[in-house]
């Protein structure tokens, strides 16, 4: 677990891109997210830093240094303005210390706080460990899509999972 006064919360700012775009091209953390080359991981990053412009995202920080993020896709229509996708991310030497947990209740909380989220889900691929978090966060899964990922000829399935805020 995490030495509490060493980690802090904040919302995201543009000036975090550069952590997120060194964490995406670990080939350890990029298993477990869609992005194939660096041209992909930059417009991904572009798109999930861009969401700070409306206070979409949360940092955590680890001793004032960015170790982990977490960002609400808002919904720009009225109709779906109550439920939202989500993105996390924890710096892979980070990990198995609670910070995502923290992360995730801290981003929960403003997302129905600040935006009135009433739904939150998530899209994670078979065999991701950060499935076991979602779970106990109260995340269910409510589909899967067989044949999502294509790699070196394997197909890895998409599982969707959503909770009530």
């Amino acid at each position: 677990m995490t030495d509490a006064s060493k980690l802090t919360f904040r919302l995201t700012k543009e000036e975090d891109a550069p952590h997120l775009l060194q964490w995406l091209s670990d080939p350890k953390i990029l298993r477990w997210f869609p992005m194939y080359d660096a041209r992909e991981v930059e417009d991904a990053v572009r798109i999930w830093i861009g969401y700070s412009r409306i206070e979409a995202g949360m940092t955590a920080l680890w001793d004032g240094v960015p170790c982990g993020m977490a960002n609400l896709y808002i919904q720009p229509y009225k109709k779906q303005a109550h439920t939202c996708l989500f993105s996390i991310i924890v710096r892979n030497d980070m990990r198995g210390k609670g910070i995502g947990k923290q992360l995730m209740e801290h981003l929960m909380k403003h997302a129905k706080d600040k935006f009135k989220i009433e739904i939150l889900h998530l899209e994670v691929y078979d065999g991701n460990p950060a499935r076991h978090l979602y779970e106990r966060l109260g995340f269910k899964e409510f589909g899967k899509q067989s044949r999502f990922i294509k790699e070196d000829g394997k197909y890895t399935a998409k599982i969707f999972m959503q909770t009530a805020l």
